[in-house]
């Protein structure tokens, strides 16, 4: 696939020369391995083009069978090469399901070419994209948004660990995205202090939180919306519904709480999570296996190789070391036990049985003090259903049913 006058291609402050096969990022080496140089290479060669993986695939590994997950693992390992923040968002355009598009601006031998010109048409069920917006909170704060799909809106209220790029192609994640977008425009925001939001913030009360939520919904102009909340994100959706019950048609909760570890820990747990924080302090972020595997496998004990390494780079690229332990020392002290018998509206709670983040009892408590609420106990040890687990199966099944998908 190498043009044989081997070009030099500029795009923002990157230079990518074919020849000599670097690229330079303001006149300084970026290390790529020789796959993923040539990942890039064959997107900015191809730029505006809609690439299908299978394409992508036959260009970089020509003599190769190789799975899916290589090409997705080198195109997060690029987005990581080109920017931490939506850097590596504006280079590289993701279609779930189909490919990726090179979507900057590429000169090359002093021709610039506009990498915006439409690319050849794709079925609808297959443009699934992301927009990716931003809006202020009262106090100042950027947060960043995303929507994606068709249909009535379904905002997912922030939890820990959200990153909209990296969460766009995380098998952690993408299934999440994927199906709920079918039946709605699904929304997602990254919380202040993390992501895309803006992480130098002074205000990470729970209020802060809520307060969030409302600023996306606002920017987003939608009168009436079905809310999920997500591990901590439970309890900033049950305040939201119990300030705004007429704004919430529908209230999904899922692995939540109600009370933070400080209202329900034994002496024995109490010291064991402050100790967790303090290694959060510590080792967040740092190049340190045994730390992020020790923090990953609390999440997903019974994920793969892939899945491990992708939720490992969350701890990475979410947030500081400070601003984690942060949000972990706000989360102790969440109660919203006395909004419990305010919640008005439909409600739904899943929890995995086994879930090693937030115990099982849990999310008892947290459905038996919503009057009407149903409880769907999930067969996982994972705090995040993974896509072949028979849960997430019976995640969609419940929620078509509560939500009143439409039969495919």
């Amino acid at each position: 696939m190498t043009s044989d006058h081997s070009p030099v291609y500029e795009f923002g402050p990157f230079r990518l020369d074919v020849r000599e096969r670097r690229l330079l990022c303001d006149g300084q080496p970026v290390p790529l391995t020789t796959k993923v140089f040539d990942t890039l290479r064959v997107l900015v060669e191809h730029a505006g083009r809609l690439l299908t993986k299978d394409e992508l695939i036959r260009c970089i590994w020509p003599d190769s069978v190789v799975e899916e997950n290589n090409l997705n693992h080198n195109i997060s390992v690029l987005r990581r090469a080109v920017g931490e923040q939506a850097t590596g968002q504006r280079y590289i355009e993701t279609v779930p399901r189909v490919g990726y598009r090179f979507v900057a601006d590429v000169k090359q031998s002093g021709v610039t070419t506009r990498a915006h010109d439409p690319a050849p048409p794709v079925a609808a069920a297959q443009t699934l994209r992301q927009v990716i917006r931003f809006c202020t909170a009262a106090d100042g704060a950027r947060i960043a948004y995303s929507t994606v799909g068709d249909g009535p809106p379904l905002v997912k209220a922030a939890n820990w660990l959200n990153h909209l790029e990296h969460e766009w192609e995380s098998p952690v994640w993408k299934h999440w995205v994927a199906d709920l977008s079918q039946n709605h425009v699904f929304v997602r925001y990254d919380e202040r202090g993390c992501g895309l939001s803006d992480w130098n913030v002074p205000d990470f009360s729970f209020d802060a939180w809520v307060r969030d939520l409302e600023t996306v919904v606002d920017a987003l102009g939608v009168e009436r919306f079905a809310l999920l909340g997500i591990s901590q994100g439970g309890a900033v959706a049950v305040a939201y519904a119990a300030r705004h019950p007429e704004r919430v048609s529908h209230l999904i909760l899922y692995c939540a709480h109600a009370r933070g570890w400080q209202h329900r820990g034994s002496a024995h747990e109490l010291e064991a999570y402050e100790a967790l924080t303090q290694l959060v302090r510590l080792g967040w972020g740092k190049n340190h296996p045994a730390f992020r595997q020790m923090f990953t496998t609390r999440f997903i004990p019974d994920a793969g190789p892939e899945e491990m390494e992708w939720f490992n780079d969350l701890q990475r690229i979410t947030a500081s070391p400070e601003n984690a332990a942060r949000f972990m020392d706000q989360f102790a002290s969440v109660d919203v036990r006395p909004l419990l018998a305010d919640i008005v509206v439909p409600t739904i709670v899943f929890h995995c049985q086994e879930d090693g983040v937030v115990p099982f009892n849990e999310g008892r408590l947290l459905a038996a003090g919503i009057r009407g609420a149903k409880f769907v106990p999930l067969p996982s040890r994972n705090h995040l259903v993974l896509a072949h687990e028979p849960a997430w199966q019976i995640v969609l099944r419940e929620l078509g049913e509560f939500l009143g998908w439409r039969s495919s």
